[in-house]
């Protein structure tokens, strides 16, 4: 069990990111891939000692406090755990299943680092970053003492580990070799490309969904009502957040707070521990079960009747908070169409619109859910 301790400084600094973080969403949809060939090649594979997550309960390798400052420490769901891909979103699974184990191949040196039994290095989070440019540059000047201390190469090996059979690249890397750092950047950035990039749209607009349910839960019943919401599975007995684990941490706050990252690939949770900012808590985000039928209203017919069918669709499908682009697609509508109907809801008081950053979030405001619920 990972114990998340808070003091009364902490509840007041738990924040949400803007977006889901491109860089660790890369190095998980990674994870993801060699967890799916691994369980279709040997049907399960066994989680070693060193591994940071397994099934709905994974902690990633984080600088949990420990020993070694500054070292980082994690804790799995178990040693013995077994990995299940169906812990994934089946969004996901469809993803990694459309490239045919393309993206696996393709991924180079970062293939390395990221392991199917959990190992996610420190460095591979960058919750600052504003965008996946500005992670990979972070990465890349990233010191070579913090680079070995992360993947568990200098010294006695920290409570993570790190690559099993850390290769030359990995010594090289570790050592501030200039080419490796090259190599890392450049086959991350590909792999991107190739796999990740042309679904960022869908999970950045999931992103954007799932905090905005975050942020209304916080609205409605404080930070209590967030922190016992993340997780199906974690307790929120104030002042500790537990996280399932086969390992067991405390982690006191220190009143720097939580900030809490949003992942369309992770399968639960992940703790990075920052001796000089907030702790970083990745969770799997809201996920809406999208593939629903479209516009399954509580009373179809008679919303129709009110609103047009059409309009009584979009109603529907804005139960879950959207984007323009996303309720166009939800609603197999032109990004016109969509956005035409999410004016005339709003004009008639069923729908609020938000501005976020470049894109614009559609909800149901109480008198649009009411009127769902027949209320």
């Amino acid at each position: 069990m990972i114990r998340l301790h808070f003091t009364a400084a902490d509840l007041r600094r738990v924040t949400l990111a803007p977006a889901a973080d491109a860089l660790s969403e890369t190095a998980l949809s990674l994870r993801l891939g060699l967890r799916a060939a691994g369980s279709r090649s040997s049907g399960a594979r066994p989680e070693g000692s060193r591994s940071s997550a397994a099934r709905s309960s994974e902690v990633r390798p984080g600088p949990l406090p420990g020993p070694r400052p500054g070292r980082g420490h994690g804790g799995g769901s178990g040693g013995s755990g077994a990995l299940r891909t169906q812990w994934a979103r089946p969004a996901a699974l469809e993803w990694h299943r459309s490239l045919r184990g393309r993206a696996v191949a393709g991924a180079g040196v970062l293939a390395e680092l990221v392991t199917g039994d959990g190992f996610v290095p420190d460095f591979l989070l960058q919750p600052s970053a504003r965008d996946f440019d500005e992670a990979l540059e972070a990465v890349a000047s990233t010191p070579p003492e913090r680079l070995a201390l992360d993947l568990g190469l200098a010294g006695a090996p920290g409570r993570n580990g790190g690559p099993g059979r850390p290769g030359r690249w990995a010594h090289d890397l570790a050592r501030g070799v200039p080419s490796a750092s090259t190599a890392l950047v450049e086959d991350t950035r590909r792999y991107f490309r190739g796999s990740v990039e042309p679904l960022w749209p869908r999970i950045r607009s999931d992103a954007l969904t799932d905090r905005a349910l975050r942020a209304e839960m916080l609205l409605r019943g404080g930070v209590d009502a967030l922190l016992t919401t993340l997780g199906t599975t974690w307790r929120w007995e104030p002042p500790t957040l537990h996280l399932p684990s086969g390992s067991t941490y405390d982690v006191p706050l220190c009143g720097r707070g939580l900030l809490l990252v949003p992942s369309w690939f992770a399968t639960g949770p992940m703790v990075m521990y920052r001796p000089e900012a907030a702790t970083v808590l990745v969770y799997p985000m809201y996920d809406d079960g999208a593939g629903r039928a479209a516009g399954s209203a509580d009373r179809p017919e008679a919303l129709a009747a009110l609103l047009g069918r059409t309009r009584a669709q979009v109603l529907g499908l804005l139960r879950s908070p959207a984007t323009t682009t996303a309720l166009a697609e939800r609603a197999a509508v032109s990004l016109a169409a969509a956005s035409q109907h999410a004016g005339i809801l709003r004009g008639a008081g069923l729908v609020a619109t938000v501005r976020t950053g470049s894109s614009v979030l559609h909800s149901l405001t109480p008198l649009g859910a009411s009127l769902l619920a027949g209320g």
